[in-house]
């Protein structure tokens, strides 16, 4: 069931996101290698906290990302709040104030889709709680390439919709309790 090769794990959240990624990035080895990189829908006009409340749960470097910014293996990247967050061929994170993408920006699926362009069947996609349909167009795309793409199963998502609209546009996605996903992870 695992993948060999990953070169990249994104991970998208919106509304239930904070409790879904606790059960997750926390839980990471300190030797995990993969970069992981994380949007969630957050208020455009806050300072986010997510990137320093993470820093002190996880094993693995947490960094809040600039634009520009390189990837590297064994950390944790969070989007900022109000900017979409691609990740660019020469494997780099860039930030844009492109339009919002289904009202979201940072947008999952922008993500997503960028990271896929670069890492195809080379990427793990995890789609967590969310009130609404980002991350299912992106994890489309990375499913046709042969990536794999988790959800979060939507009877322990504190907000199922996210996760259901995932599964019902890629019924090849994996459905896991964040338990299982981190053993998953663990494993790849």
């Amino acid at each position: 069931m695992t993948t060999t090769s990953a070169q990249a794990v994104v991970i998208g959240a919106s509304a239930g996101g904070f409790d879904a990624l606790t059960g997750i990035l926390p839980h990471l080895p300190a030797n995990f290698q993969i970069p992981v990189i994380v949007v969630v829908h957050l208020p455009p006009d806050k300072h986010s906290l997510l990137s320093e409340l993470f820093r002190q749960k996880c094993r693995l470097p947490v960094i809040e990302v600039e634009d520009g910014q390189p990837l590297d293996p064994g950390k944790i990247y969070f989007a900022p709040p109000d900017y979409h967050l691609f990740v660019e061929a020469s494997c780099t994170l860039s930030l844009s104030k492109d339009i919002p993408v289904l009202y979201s920006r940072p947008s999952i699926d922008v993500l997503f889709e960028s990271a896929c362009d670069v890492f195809g069947a080379e990427l793990i996609a995890v789609v967590l709680s969310g009130a609404n349909e980002d991350g299912a167009a992106g994890s489309v795309l990375i499913s046709a390439a042969g990536g794999t793409v988790i959800v979060q199963d939507p009877a322990e998502a504190l907000v199922p919709t996210m996760p259901e609209a995932t599964f019902r546009n890629c019924p090849d996605a994996i459905v896991l309790s964040l338990q299982a996903i981190v053993q998953y992870l663990r494993e790849v």
